[in-house]
């Protein structure tokens, strides 16, 4: 299996088991940090220790090879097929298209609730408390405000996710969003690291830009978030 195989499940025994909670066969972030998780395989078994790390009504996230099957004791809040792309050199954007009075600010715990505000607006993905925790987060600020960010996610071996892309609404066009994943792609790669993401299919704009700055289509994959129910 690859390592970009069921990343979730490998993140979370590999390069994230810090953050990792397990049950049975199936891990999850902690909530805190993140609503994404995993099981070994999607078997009734998976769902069961899947059930064992959430209170009811309790939610989780799920990258799954196959559209969602419905299973006793879960309902389905939301799906979307996604596009999971692997960047393999990601020069990223050439010197002479960042603008200079760009200032890029790395950000962190005090941040939090500005980057949960942003991401709540624009809706790159799932994004919480202690999601900044899993690597280095960069944003740009105008007039005091944090408008654009980008940073790191899931990690296992020898690749490193690229997430919560994204620009506060009154400053898309500006190429923020080229700016900071080459930064931040920079510094994977100077660990000798590859960038993956995942975006969803539709969003044709946000594929187009990964694609000029060395992203390529690997795999698709369905996001399935789920709802425990009573038993």
């Amino acid at each position: 299996m690859h390592a970009l195989d069921n990343v979730i499940w490998n993140a979370l025994g590999t390069r994230d088991a810090e953050f990792a909670e397990s049950s049975g066969s199936a891990r999850r972030f902690a909530p805190e940090v993140s609503p994404l998780a995993a099981f070994r395989e999607p078997s009734s078994s998976g769902y069961d220790s899947l059930s064992g790390l959430l209170p009811v009504g309790g939610t989780v996230a799920l990258f799954l090879a196959d559209p969602y099957e419905g299973q006793a004791g879960w309902s389905l809040i939301a799906k979307a097929p996604l596009l999971q792309m692997l960047c393999e050199n990601g020069k990223g954007a050439p010197s002479s298209s960042i603008t200079p009075e760009v200032a890029l600010e790395q950000l962190g715990a005090a941040d939090s609730e500005e980057m949960i505000t942003l991401t709540a607006l624009t809706k790159p993905g799932p994004f919480s408390k202690r999601t900044h925790e899993l690597g280095t987060y960069l944003g740009i600020r105008r007039s005091g405000r944090l408008v654009a960010m980008a940073g790191e996610r899931l990690k296992v071996p020898g690749y490193t996710e690229v997430s919560a892309v994204c620009t506060h609404p009154e400053h898309v066009g500006r190429g923020y969003a080229r700016v900071l994943m080459s930064e931040v792609m920079r510094s994977i790669r100077e660990r000798g690291e590859r960038s993956f993401l995942h975006v969803r299919e539709d969003n044709v704009g946000a594929i187009g830009l990964y694609e000029k700055l060395g992203f390529r289509r690997r795999a698709r994959v369905h996001l399935a978030v789920l709802r425990k129910e009573p038993s």
